[in-house]
């Protein structure tokens, strides 16, 4: 770059400068002066702003940008100002819990890798945001893992007599080898309220036959296939098998694990509810009987659910009511099913595309991942569902990546009943949901399949009233509190083990726990009526130490000289939440974990109360932490900003940095990170629309807060130096 004294306008021996604004000063010729230098004339506030240097050329300490992943990756104007200017950057979205984790619970780490690489080769550091915060989840996926666990009733109608099971008599049923005993105990089958059979193996048994229960007769068509179903467990590893009477093969092999070929005689148990189910079919009689034999091994206790134990005639002519008039679109047609949203598309399969390779099946695709509602399908019922009443709702579905998936009933006026938590593969699954209307006006039934860019396969949707004296009705078991922080606990140490193990080369500091506070400083519960679709509270499981477990977690598995912080919004208009943060760090302290620094976001308004800030930046500089000012922005409330608006924004930011580095010490100042690079519209549609916070404006040209940004960071008008010589390039 070359300096060169350039007067724009011709200049004479006397020249004029007018206006018709009087506070234009006017330059001519002054006595004894000689002619007007450039150096002399005033610079336009552009042109002042031009000369400024990168903005990171002005601060020792990190200044950070919040960018769009994708944005960096694919537009080089953006990516080359954030290059600049910055040290560090912060991603706003991408590096969250909801976009890496898939419908499975695996993470794809491929886009963060190559944004990571790109970064790392212009020099910018990465701070990770955000490990545990509320939204931004893959909620589907976490809700999924603690959903009641549905147990899919029989196949058909039980004809098997259990009334003697289910008053406790044991009539018809034979106990031929009571080991140590077989008694009936209320309570203690799958769910609170159903019975099971006890059994339990004396301290001699080693043969199956040792402990034996054996059924009433059954009568059967001859050439029918029958299958015996029942759930069991064991206070210990157990082992156990069915033998007959009444079959050409009383002893028959079953691969009873499914794991591909390995056909035994017994079944393994333990202490959660296993179903074992076998089909037979060689049958030398009209009648036939079968014996739980669970005498293997000594001094076991099973536990057999009453309810579940039954005998299914497969072949018997199936008298299910669908409600759902057109469940397997072997019309090639779609009707009466229609849908919208998401420009999604909806249609037939080609004829073989169904459930088994045969026939038809309805085929959903969502172009661009979004929420469950955004894409919806939807069968209207000739009538309303009743209300509380149970239905079983049953489909086959596969689609061409790990996807997520819930249905729901609907009212006219939209308000519905949601069943969740559907994880798709790219195999045919059988998916079985018990729907229980909680209106009167439940007359829709509806495929939510927005919140993964997938095509759906869809087939054999069956609805039907569930029937007591019909097939063995469906199960569902709710889990236990303990249950969920015990499977939640897990989830989070897989994805905080995964997500800092894996970039413990490549980020070395954390926003690890983001917003856990009320506006008041207490303490987030979880407790919210209508959650958003990726919105989920892991301290609604976990608990108060959630935060603890955190720490501890992105310690153990990350750097030990990696800064680890905790964030929130609002520090500086609300200073009880500012205190309530505080405590909470102190609090989290005391359990063993450690937290380098806290982030006060700081996205404020030209009217955002000063003093406040300053006595935010006062309470937090006092704990002693590294101290960051972390999503900075400043918002005007237009995108359509006066002269005087800019010159205020200017000043605004330049008011928070000066008062960050008048109040938090030299060694306790990490750093700034400014959330957004520019006012453009592709950065604003998710964050501030029709909004104006950032330093570029939509065009990537610098405003008057460049300025502001940069006499802050220098501590002096980094332009007052400045001469009136105009720059040539």
């Amino acid at each position: 770059m070359k300096y060169k004294n350039i007067i724009p306008i011709a200049v004479a021996s006397l020249m004029l400068f007018s206006s018709c604004d009087d506070q234009i000063m006017e330059w001519g010729k002054v006595e004894g002066h000689g002619e007007i230098a450039s150096s002399e004339l005033p610079l336009a506030l552009a042109e002042k702003i031009s000369r400024y240097e990168p903005l990171k050329n002005y601060t020792d300490f990190k200044l950070g940008v919040g960018i769009g992943m994708d944005l960096y990756m694919s537009d080089d104007v953006y990516s080359g100002v954030t290059n600049a200017n910055f040290d560090e950057v912060t991603v706003g979205y991408a590096m969250k819990h909801g976009p890496m984790v898939s419908a499975n619970g695996t993470l794809n780490f491929t886009k963060v890798d190559n944004f990571v690489t790109k970064a790392k080769a212009a020099g910018l550091s990465i701070f990770g945001h955000t490990l545990i915060w509320h939204q931004n989840q893959n909620a589907s996926y976490l809700n999924s893992l603690i959903a009641p666990t549905i147990i899919p009733g029989s196949s058909g109608t039980n004809v098997l007599n259990i009334a003697g099971l289910q008053d406790g008599t044991f009539s018809s049923w034979a106990r031929n080898n009571p080991g140590a005993g077989i008694s009936i105990v209320s309570g203690a089958g799958l769910t609170s309220t159903s019975k099971a059979i006890k059994l339990v193996s004396s301290a001699t048994s080693s043969q199956p036959y040792n402990l034996q229960l054996t059924s009433p007769d059954i009568s059967v068509v001859s050439g029918h296939k029958y299958e015996i179903s029942f759930f069991v467990k064991s206070d210990q590893v157990g082992k156990g098998r069915l033998s007959f009477s009444g079959l050409s093969n009383n002893y028959p092999y079953k691969d009873w694990y499914a794991t591909g070929g390995t056909w035994t005689a017994s079944f393994d148990t333990a202490s959660q509810w296993k179903q074992v189910k076998i089909s037979v079919n060689d049958f030398t009689g009209s009648t036939f009987k079968f014996n739980f034999d669970l005498g293997y091994l000594p001094n076991v206790t099973y536990y057999i659910d009453v309810n579940t134990i039954s005998v299914v005639d497969l072949d018997a002519v199936a008298t299910v009511t669908n409600l759902v008039s057109n469940g397997n679109f072997e019309g090639n047609t779609l009707s009466p099913w229609s849908g919208y949203g998401n420009s999604s598309t909806r249609a037939v399969s080609a004829s073989g595309g169904g459930y088994g390779g045969t026939g038809y099946a309805m085929v959903l695709t969502n172009p661009t991942a979004a929420n469950n509602y955004s894409a919806q399908q939807v069968y209207t019922f000739s009538s309303p569902l009743v209300q509380n009443k149970q239905y079983t709702c049953s489909f086959w579905v596969k689609a061409n990546v790990a996807a997520a998936l819930q249905v729901e009933l609907q009212s006219p006026d939209y308000s519905g009943d949601y069943y969740g938590g559907i994880n798709v593969t790219t195999s045919w699954t059988q998916v079985v949901k018990t729907l229980t209307p909680s209106k009167t006006d439940r007359n829709k039934f509806i495929f939510d399949f927005g919140a993964t860019a997938a095509t759906f396969t869809i087939d054999d949707i069956v609805i039907t009233p569930v029937s007591t004296s019909g097939p063995t009705p469906t199960i569902t078991i709710q889990k236990t509190d303990a249950e969920k922080a015990t499977i939640i606990e897990a989830s989070l140490t897989d994805w905080i083990s995964k997500m800092v193990g894996h970039y413990k080369n490549d980020v070395h500091a954390w926003d690890v726990v983001n917003e856990p506070m009320k506006e008041d400083g207490t303490l987030r519960d979880g407790n919210v009526t209508t959650l958003a679709s990726d919105e989920f509270y892991w301290v609604k499981y976990l608990g108060k130490d959630y935060a603890v477990k955190a720490f501890k977690l992105a310690r153990q598995y990350g750097n030990a000289t990696d800064k680890l912080f905790i964030n929130d919004y609002n520090l500086e208009s609300r200073l009880d939440k500012c205190d309530g943060l505080v405590n909470y760090i102190t609090y989290i302290e005391s359990k063993g974990a450690t937290i380098d620094g806290i982030g006060t976001q700081m996205h404020i308004s030209l009217s955002t109360d000063k003093d406040k800030i300053a006595q935010m930046f006062q309470k937090l500089a006092a704990t002693g932490k590294l101290i960051k000012v972390s999503e900075l922005d400043v918002r005007l409330g237009t995108n359509s900003p006066t002269a005087a608006q800019l010159a205020d924004q200017s000043a605004m930011y330049q008011y928070v940095i000066d008062t960050y580095k008048k109040y938090v010490p030299t060694a306790q100042q990490y750093g700034i990170t400014i959330w957004g690079i520019s006012d453009n519209k592709v950065e604003h549609v998710n964050w501030l629309p029709d909004e104006s916070p950032n330093v570029w404006d939509a065009n990537y040209k610098r405003k008057h807060a460049y300025k502001g940004v940069a006499d802050g960071l220098a501590g002096k008008d980094v332009s007052t130096g400045f001469s009136g010589d105009l720059i040539i390039n």
